[in-house]
């Protein structure tokens, strides 16, 4: 049997949770410890601090792009398809 609503909703907020609090420390906090602390080994280099939220921005407005133009081109297929009804309905 799949997963409760609840117990999804509990597993997705507490990853995000887990994940924020992560690049929170990475990004804020990390700068503040000595280049020699046992910290850093922790943690990807600061350049992907940007890279990651930059791809999955991307990602994230391709997708929402591709969804409404999708949308668009079936919504503009389906217009169609409704015009060549009512003019063959109407030409009988």
């Amino acid at each position: 049997m799949g997963l409760s609503d609840k117990t999804l909703g509990a597993f997705m907020l507490s990853s995000a949770a887990i994940i924020f609090a992560y690049y929170t420390v990475w990004t804020i906090l990390l700068p503040f410890f000595d280049a020699s602390s046992p910290v850093h080994g922790w943690f990807p280099s600061r350049e992907w601090a940007v890279r990651i939220p930059a791809f999955i921005l991307v990602v994230g407005i391709s997708a929402i792009g591709t969804f409404i133009g999708i949308k668009v081109v079936r919504e503009d297929g389906m217009t169609r398809v409704l015009a060549s009804m009512k003019t063959s309905s109407t030409s009988k």
